[in-house]
């Protein structure tokens, strides 16, 4: 796990400025990388690469950016977990190093572009051919190493944060379709970034720039064919099978690894398996809200502990924590994405790297498996219209209004949600509706002077990937699960990276593999969704693995952070505080007479209304208000006060 950054001149010329501009990237990205450093220059000038180094696999010879002897490059930030076979399957004799860096480095030089249909991991790297006179840039399949770019004056830049590629740019500048997506959905859509003049390389996507002509390909894509063929005891055992052969495959590691327990059925899993295989000598972390048992869900992992006989450590955290390291939570985030989550993650992310170098998480269960209360809810919609309609048992609806009445008690806290769907209207279709029940942008008419943001519509971008042709159209369940694993599993794999990369720390996340992944696809929605059951064949697979108490609780909140309470009470004052500059007050996104005092009133426990503004506007002051700090060469920009005090005082 590293932080890479990667300057070409598109018409093969000698880059000005290219070693300060390295360094620079490499300081802006110190904390992905906090055991080593290193450049690259090309004799002529015209590439070179950066690289800041975590020490995972190969602590003694695996130092970055690596050659191949042949004149062929590399700067790589990830994990190949099948890197033992593949190296095998190369030839031994010919590694220099034990390293998977290595691996990838001789697979392209085997397989070319193609090679990275035989990773197995999570990774984003570029490689500069010499013989071909090109760069060569890939991700993984599912996004959860970033790589960001940006094009100017006939410059390539890349690099693992945004923030390592402002000071290339000319200005500092909101992109305003971007802001739509993120209104919309407090995430972008399609590899936009809020900031104009930056992008993401989607995942499983490769750049190609070859002769000043820059190109990507999609190398990889998931497809949703049920499989009717097989039983659920079938299904459900082999499911097994994937989700350990990933956990094992995802302990290699020259050093602890160790796991982020919630005490939710995901993380839960990960971690039980994990300790099965390490031993007692294994190690967990979770985290609190000191405001009882509505936002303390440790008693699940504390219990999970006990029973698989591991360490368990624990981080209460209060109202004085999230004054004092929100502004550094936004500063690593890049920009604002997803929910208020990031805020405890990064706080238990900083207690794991007191103790470990790499930790397991949970994340991707519910895009995969369906485990998003609003599923029900939009799933139960559909199946009344299809009762009413006389086409329950035609082969679209596969899980009835009957056998789903029994689970709409997971939607207790979902009610004003529910008011608010069905206020619009009901039985739709099924784009539309699904559209409308993530939509946030309805919620801040008034708020937003939509007039300043241009005609970009996000529900067209949201349409082409709702509708896209990898996915049967009769599974609604299906659709939408594909839609959030496209969108918002990016958005909350962008969390999970940045906040343990603040710590130097390796996040990896089981699920989230390639085999695990295309099983998932062939799952039949009633065998995933049976009864209304949220994960049911997920809960079914691991069942004997972990407590009952886990498997079929129902009060899971997925780490909620009780801003409701905070902003109304301890923090109020805070929050008013980031709005009462000059520079808040006049946002040309906010509508003529914006009071964040109202909307602080209308605050509910779980709304991210004030959220999504609140984190936007220290965006705002992180980045735009100091743009002029940004856009310089000669020094390494410190927009946030409290991160480059905290910064000094660790280096």
């Amino acid at each position: 796990m590293c932080g890479i950054g990667v300057i070409l001149n598109l018409e093969s010329k000698p880059v000005e400025a290219l070693a300060p501009g390295l360094e620079l990237m490499n300081r802006l990205l110190a904390h992905r990388g906090p055991d080593g450093e290193g450049t690259w220059i090309h004799g002529r000038g015209q590439v070179g690469f950066a690289h800041r180094r975590l020490e995972i696999i190969d602590l003694q010879t695996g130092q970055q950016p690596m050659h191949d002897g042949d004149g062929n490059w590399i700067t790589y930030n990830g994990e190949i977990y099948n890197y033992v076979e593949l190296r095998r399957e190369l030839g031994e004799d010919s590694f220099r190093t034990t390293s998977d860096t290595e691996v990838v480095l001789r697979a392209y030089r085997r397989w070319g572009p193609a090679c990275v249909e035989r990773l197995r991991g999570m990774f984003a790297f570029a490689i500069w051919d010499e013989g071909e006179e090109q760069l060569f840039c890939a991700r993984d399949r599912f996004g959860v190493k970033p790589f960001a770019y940006a094009l100017h004056d006939g410059v390539f830049y890349g690099a693992s944060e945004a923030k390592a590629l402002l000071p290339f740019l000319p200005s500092i500048e909101t992109d305003l379709d971007a802001l739509k997506d993120y209104l919309a959905f407090q995430l972008c859509l399609g590899g936009k970034t809020l900031f104009k003049g930056v992008s993401e390389l989607l995942p499983a996507h490769t750049l190609t720039i070859r002769r000043g002509v820059v190109r990507e390909r999609r190398y990889w894509e998931v497809e949703y064919e049920p499989d009717f063929a097989h039983r659920e005891g079938w299904l459900t055992n082999r499911l097994r099978e994937l989700v350990e052969d990933s956990v094992e495959f995802h302990l290699r590691a020259d050093v602890p690894v160790g796991a982020y327990l919630s005490g939710g059925l995901d993380s839960s899993i990960t971690t039980s398996l994990a300790a099965r295989t390490v031993g007692s000598e294994f190690q967990a972390f979770t985290g609190r809200f000191s405001l009882g048992e509505r936002y303390d869900e440790t008693r699940y992992a504390r219990l999970l502990a006990e029973e698989r006989g591991f360490r368990l450590h624990e981080q209460t955290i209060g109202p004085d924590d999230f004054a004092d390291n929100i502004r550094d939570v936004l500063y690593h985030l890049d920009y604002p994405v997803a929910g208020p989550g990031s805020f405890p993650q990064y706080m238990v992310s900083r207690l794991a790297a007191q103790h470990m170098k790499v930790v397991l998480g949970g994340q991707g269960g519910d895009e995969i498996f369906g485990g998003y209360a609003r599923y029900l809810l939009a799933y139960f919609e559909q199946c009344i219209k299809a009762a009413i309609d006389g086409t329950m048992h035609d082969g679209n609806f596969v899980v009835t209004y009957e056998s789903i009445i029994p689970q709409l008690g997971t939607l207790r806290e979902y009610k004003p949600l529910m008011q608010q769907f069905w206020r619009a209207g009901l039985f739709g279709d099924l784009d539309a509706r699904y559209f409308r029940l993530i939509d946030r942008a309805p919620d801040l008419q008034g708020t937003i002077d939509w007039d300043v943001l241009g005609d970009y519509s996000p529900f067209e971008t949201f349409e082409s990937i709702f509708r896209a042709g990898n996915v049967r159209k009769e599974s609604y369940f299906d659709l939408m699960t594909h839609f959030d694993f496209k969108t918002l599993l990016p958005a909350l794999l962008h969390v999970e990276d940045r906040v343990s990369m603040a710590h130097g720390l390796e996040s990896r996340v089981p699920f989230i593999d390639t085999k695990v992944v295309e099983f998932a696809a062939t799952l039949p929605a009633d065998v995933k969704f049976k009864q209304g059951n949220l994960k049911h064949a997920l809960k079914e697979a691991m069942r004997d693995e972990l407590p009952t108490a886990i498997v079929d609780r129902r009060d899971k909140m997925g780490f909620p952070v009780p801003l409701g309470e905070w902003f109304n009470d301890e923090l109020r004052d805070f929050v008013m505080g980031v709005f009462s500059g000059e520079n808040a007050r006049s946002r040309p996104y906010l509508a003529e007479g914006f009071d964040v005092s109202e909307l602080i009133g209308r605050e509910g426990a779980f709304s991210r209304n004030l959220w999504g503004l609140f984190s936007l506007e220290l965006w705002q002051q992180a980045f735009h208000d100091q743009a002029a700090r940004w856009i310089r060469l000669d020094s390494e920009p410190n927009p946030n006060p409290e991160h480059a005090r905290v910064r000094a005082s660790a280096e």
